[in-house]
């Protein structure tokens, strides 16, 4: 069966980055968490997450912007 909720570190490790970058988007209103003596966020919401921001860099969650997508015209 598989996990409704993931802790910070769960989320952390999911999606392959610093714990503090999880606060920062949860600061930030872009993954919301309950507190169930500790912040806990929904499987759903986190998939809603991956979703909404493919393709955007969230780097800084305050200023989100589309990923550049680089063409190189190789002369053929």
């Amino acid at each position: 069966m598989e996990k409704l909720l993931y802790t910070v570190p769960e989320v952390a490790k999911i999606l392959r980055c610093n714990p503090n970058r999880v606060y920062d988007l949860n600061k930030a209103g872009l993954l919301p968490f309950m507190k169930l003596g500790q912040l806990k966020c929904r499987r759903e919401a986190l998939i809603a997450f991956l979703e909404k921001y493919e393709g955007y860099d969230v780097s800084d969650p305050y200023h989100i912007t589309p990923l550049q997508t680089d063409t190189f015209d190789d002369g053929v």
